[in-house]
């Protein structure tokens, strides 16, 4: 084992596994604090414990996990080999006969174990996970959470009931400032309020509640009558539980099939034709995001080795654009896939043949021809910009500041400069 992981692989693996991690944890943390303002909100509106984002947000990692994987996997390795690139550690190594698909080694047994991680993940996790956040929605919204008597507003019960609450306390067990306005068939009405209360279960019928108001009134108008005032320390008031609706079972959408279930509908003789169409585009979906990880250390390496004598940071943000900009196209051809207008085999795996043909081109140029730069004239047009853009900046800085004939001169001495080097690069 020793000589298959040698000192310099372990050296690869500290470099490569420490700004993947980070990475990860910053963009999973980026997705979901997006996702949880909105569902802040969300759950406010609704009346809901503020638990419930939580678990929600808990749900919904499977999802971002997807992506983040991938994207913490490349720029973990292609932080590594830049910074080997900047430091002239990586010209020592290839100088003592290590090649990059030797430098690899390690950066591929980490992206085999994440590909077996994102394949349970996307397979069989986020499935499950979806349907989960997707009933608990559904709950927030029916009130089975709890969630249907509102703080500081007036809540409609069965039509026959209008409570008010002023505030609540102890996780909502404790009620403070409560008025209700209760009215029967016969059109007698109660108005009661009470200092406190609390909701409590009640045992002899499960489709009410009971709530327990302490130190109250209770007023009893009457249609053709004097109203009655009754004090009262406590007094339990029983409250019609509204039908809540049962959720719809898993499978509505082809995203909450797991990959076995998938494989069965999609090419299953009993399957509707949109079904089939629907759960091949998934199924396709699934497994070329999760292939395209095979890819991810070739392309890191491609752009993540900058020019000789250059810092530029031009790969960097590539990477960044074309994990996310497949991401894009992957999740595009699906949907048209899925509803037939395209087929699911080349709507997903076309995409990964000019990615994997891209990457591959730009490999072989870094790899295996000497001086050879994947994106070597981006670099020399970024360059190109950056000196412009210097040179302007700095001219803005001098002007006002320099006689307009010192000016001049500097940038004759300049020009004069730059005429010199030239003819002694083509001496």
């Amino acid at each position: 084992m020793s000589r298959f992981i040698t000192a310099t692989d372990r050296y690869i693996f500290r470099l490569v596994v420490v700004p993947m991690i980070g990475v990860f944890v910053l963009a999973a943390s980026l997705l979901l604090l997006e996702k949880m303002l909105r569902l802040f909100d969300f759950v406010s509106v609704e009346g809901g414990p503020i638990s419930v984002v939580f678990e929600m947000l808990l749900n919904l990692v499977p999802e971002y996990a997807g992506l983040a994987i991938p994207l913490g996997l490349m720029l973990g390795i292609l932080f590594a080999f830049r910074k080997l690139a900047i430091s002239s550690e990586l010209d020592v190594m290839r100088a003592v006969g290590w090649s990059y698909t030797r430098l690899l080694r390690v950066p591929f047994l980490i992206t085999f174990a994440l590909v077996a991680l994102n394949f349970a993940i996307v397979g069989f996790i986020q499935p499950q996970a979806r349907f989960a956040y997707e009933e608990m929605e559904f709950e927030l919204r029916s009130g089975a959470l709890g969630a249907s008597i509102k703080v500081g507003e007036f809540n409609t019960l069965e039509d026959r009931m209008a409570l008010r609450i002023e505030a609540s306390e102890d996780e909502g067990r404790k009620l403070m400032g409560i008025f209700a306005r209760v009215a029967d068939d016969e059109g007698q009405v109660l108005s009661i309020s009470a200092r406190e209360g609390r909701f409590l279960a009640n045992r002899e019928d499960r489709n009410t509640i009971i709530l327990r108001l302490e130190d109250g009134v209770i007023v009893h108008d009457v249609a053709d009558g004097t109203p009655r005032v009754l004090s009262f320390s406590q007094h339990d008031l029983p409250i019609d539980l509204p039908a809540v609706e049962e959720f719809r079972d898993r499978g509505e959408d082809e995203r909450e099939y797991i990959l076995p279930e998938l494989l069965e509908i999609g090419w299953g003789p009993e399957s509707t034709a949109d079904q089939r169409v629907g759960s091949q585009a998934n199924f396709n979906y699934r497994m070329v995001e999760v292939v395209m990880m095979v890819m991810l250390p070739f392309l890191a390496v491609a752009l993540g080795v900058p020019p000789k004598r250059s810092t530029s940071a031009l790969g960097v943000f590539l990477s960044i654009v074309i994990v996310v900009a497949y991401h894009k196209i992957n999740q595009y051809g699906s949907e048209v896939a899925a509803i037939g207008q395209l087929d699911p085999f080349l709507a997903l795996w076309g995409p990964f043949a000019v990615l994997f043909a891209m990457i591959s081109w730009m490999y072989y140029h870094v790899a295996f021809v000497p001086g050879g730069q994947a994106i070597g004239f981006l670099e020399n047009l970024y360059a190109k910009l950056a000196r412009r853009i210097k040179k302007l900046l700095g001219r803005d800085r001098l002007r006002g500041l320099v006689p307009e004939e010192d000016l001049h001169q500097q940038q004759e001495e300049e020009l004069k400069h730059q005429q010199e080097e030239a003819a002694g690069h083509a001496a």
